[in-house]
């Protein structure tokens, strides 16, 4: 059993220096928005930049992690203290495939009890109806995720939908069936079908639901449909007119490929080719936002983390990573063909209270943000996990397990390291403003 948290080795007395103001409520920018260029606009015309923390929701339960350990509004909460605007929610497909199926899988005592075991479970269950006296073991995953996205909106948190993966459970890695279009889990025609869904139901009921992301983290699999931008470009823009369809006020951000570490073929217009060999060989397509009805909708999304050349400094870094699609924001660069509004959906690094400091990624991050003007997202605010499983890992499933990239310590009510917000998540705020 993994049910207590791991002995804290760091008591963090000075929480008051993490954070900005305790305020709690505040309003939201005004939806829908659109975009014009490079830019993101709201209703009033003003520029939005998305500020936003991950919490993911697309692991085996389905439902957003720590409600264990906290309330929804508890937990809310922290977006304001930290100074963030948005959150960037996870899902996955699995959770739509059993509405439409009337999968008994949805209630929560279920949905617990299966990923957990019962004897655990049952603990964990438990102490999510203790916290959140308003869900009961009847309560879907769908009527919990409505919980957190009105608490979300009550608090003034713009909401950003991301799908995640497929089948539920911890993202990514080569050919873990998630990655690409056709893989095992990866069906194309539930994901659109789930994209609907959601997107009808978000529109209608989640007061500050503002943007999709059609699909996180494009990556390499050896039994799909072929793995090119012609592949890329059918079934994103097919998903893109099902969620427009749905929800015709929302954004639609674009992943690139390997992981989301590139997308520059967008905004220099380059030809979108098949393979040579398979069923795309001799297709070509070219992503031109004037020809489809969501031209005013796209945002651009690209994830950077600390796995290579971790001590360059900040103009080789900056140059590098710029030619990986950050023409899109650069009207002045010849090469750049289309603009679209950018935004950095992760980034992030171990909350430890050194790391921020031992390589060049978290100074030359921050000034790619004050350089080009990019929203971003940080990977992430959860403090722990309900159950994480990762195929290439030894055990492949832990439960309870502690999250140090998190914002947030074990037991979700107070911040991991105030030191490393102070000297990165408050910097990253200080860039846009």
């Amino acid at each position: 059993m993994l049910l207590n948290p791991p002995i804290v080795t760091i008591f963090f007395a000075a929480i008051a220096i993490a954070v900005p103001s305790p305020q709690i409520k505040r309003e939201a920018p005004a939806l829908p928005f659109s975009t014009e260029g490079r830019d993101i606009f709201d209703s009033n015309g003003d520029i939005f930049q998305y500020k936003a923390a991950n919490w993911p929701g697309h692991q085996e339960i389905m439902i957003p992690e720590g409600l264990q350990h906290a309330s929804v509004a508890s937990i809310v909460s922290w977006f304001p203290k930290f100074g963030l605007n948005s959150v960037r929610l996870t899902f996955a497909i699995e959770m739509i495939d059993d509405i439409y199926s009337n999968s008994t899988n949805q209630t929560l005592e279920k949905s617990v009890l299966n990923a957990l075991g019962t004897e655990n479970g049952t603990v964990v269950l438990g102490q999510i109806l203790e916290k959140n006296p308003e869900f009961t073991k009847e309560t879907t995953r769908l009527q919990v995720w409505d919980a957190v996205t009105k608490e979300l909106g009550s608090q003034g948190v713009i909401v950003h939908l991301d799908n995640h993966v497929s089948k539920a459970f911890w993202c990514c890695g080569d050919n873990d069936g998630n990655g690409w279009f056709g893989e095992k889990y990866f069906d194309v025609e539930k994901w659109i079908r789930g994209w609907t869904y959601i997107a009808t139901h978000a529109k209608e009921n989640w007061p500050t639901f503002a943007s999709v992301g059609l699909r996180n983290e494009f990556r390499p699999a050896s039994n799909s449909e072929p793995i090119d931008w012609y592949t890329w470009y059918v079934h994103m823009t097919a998903a893109a007119d099902a969620v427009h369809e749905a929800a015709p006020d929302a954004l639609i951000f674009f992943s690139g490929l390997s992981y989301d570490t590139y997308i520059d073929p967008i905004p220099l217009g380059k030809t979108l080719n098949g393979t040579s060999g398979t069923s795309t060989a001799n297709k070509t397509a070219v992503f031109n936002p004037s020809t489809f009805s969501w031209s005013d909708k796209i945002v651009l999304e690209i994830h950077k983390y600390d796995f290579e050349a971790t001590q360059n400094s900040c103009p080789v870094f900056k140059a590098n990573w710029y030619k990986k699609g950050f023409q899109a924001v650069n009207a002045s660069d010849p090469e750049t063909k289309y603009l679209f509004p950018m935004v950095i959906s992760e980034w992030g690094f171990i909350q430890n209270g050194t790391y921020w400091n031992q390589t060049t990624y978290n100074k030359c991050l921050i000034e790619m943000v004050r350089d080009y003007q990019v929203g971003w997202m940080q990977w992430e605010i959860s403090g722990s996990f309900y159950l994480q499983t990762r195929p290439n890992r030894v055990p492949q499933t832990i439960q309870g397990l502690e999250e140090p990239w998190g914002l947030l310590n074990y037991t979700w009510d107070g911040v991991r390291d105030p030191v490393t917000v102070e000297n990165s998540l408050s910097k990253m705020i200080g860039a846009l403003n």
